[in-house]
């Protein structure tokens, strides 16, 4: 039994065992090991705050996204709105401003209608004015005719004038 080697080394681990409890290193290795467990503790501790951080951040950060999307649908709906508005009061101007051009040139119009009908008429006048003197003239001759002629014309003139 003393010449097998596994004896010697059952033999010299209990030594070794007597050995570390007799110096306490027992009592260190298990500190170190508390040591150890209440760090890896903390760790996961430290790691299962930052989560619920992380969390926190994360639906902060969607609730920001949600508004952000929400003011830039209102900012969209209300420039759409003003868009409109622009254009119907952009038509609406227009069509003022047709309406106040059609009627300054429908103005200018019966005005230049109004002159042309003035001027016919005195060019008539005139021409009646010279056919009647034309005529009286030549019929009549003295000083009756004379007298004829220029209340005549006078009376012409006022009557076509």
């Amino acid at each position: 039994m003393f010449t097998e080697p596994e004896t010697w080394v059952a033999i010299a681990f209990v030594i070794l065992l007597v050995l570390f409890a007799y110096l306490g290193i027992h009592k260190t290795v298990l500190t170190a090991l508390d040591h150890r467990g209440e760090r890896i503790k903390a760790e996961l501790d430290d790691a299962r705050r930052l989560k619920e951080e992380a969390a926190k951040l994360l639906g902060e950060y969607q609730t920001r996204r949600a508004s952000a999307e929400r003011e830039a649908e209102e900012i969209v709906a209300n420039a759409r709105a003003e868009a409109e508005r622009i254009a119907t009061e952009a038509k609406a101007k227009m069509e003022d401003f047709v309406a106040r051009r059609t009627k300054t040139a429908e103005s200018k119009i019966a005005l230049a209608e109004a002159q042309a009908l003035a001027d016919v008429r005195a060019a008539a006048a005139n021409a009646a004015v010279e056919a009647a003197s034309t005529i009286l003239s030549q019929s009549v001759k003295g000083s009756v005719a004379d007298d004829l002629l220029t209340k005549g014309i006078a009376e012409v003139r006022a009557k076509l004038n």
